[in-house]
């Protein structure tokens, strides 16, 4: 089965609808079906990698929402299940984010070696 490297680069879109990122979920449920996947988190989604995020006490239109998202844990649930998880390292240094934010596990590489990491899988599905 194929290499793909999903790129991650606009971020929390559906999170309040489904808990999670339905491209992070596309990842777990692609590996499992046999295909090698790898995730680059690029932008603003290098947020997804920070390490304790709680989205608790969310109110949308005065509607507490009971269930919300929890993409560290998603990041780790990935890595976990042996799907690389990178970050640039300038997309988080842009946003104050430092290694030690992150959920263990997760690579950072530099922008200059992105077209490196993509060479190394067959696609590359951009979000």
């Amino acid at each position: 089965m194929a290499s793909i490297l999903t790129v991650v680069e606009r971020s929390y879109h559906g999170t309040i609808e489904e808990q999670g990122d339905t491209v992070l979920w596309l990842a777990a449920a692609v590996k499992g079906a046999g295909a090698d996947m790898g995730v680059l988190l690029r932008g603003n989604a290098v947020n997804y990698a920070v390490n304790g995020q709680d989205a608790g006490g969310l109110t949308i239109g005065g509607v507490p929402l009971k269930v919300p998202p929890t993409i560290d844990k998603d990041i780790a649930d990935l890595i976990g299940k042996g799907i690389a998880v990178c970050a640039v390292a300038e997309d988080l240094q842009t946003r104050g984010i430092s290694a030690n934010d992150l959920v263990k596990g997760v690579q950072v590489i530099p922008q200059k070696d992105m077209a490196g990491l993509w060479d190394k899988y067959d696609a590359i599905w951009h979000w």
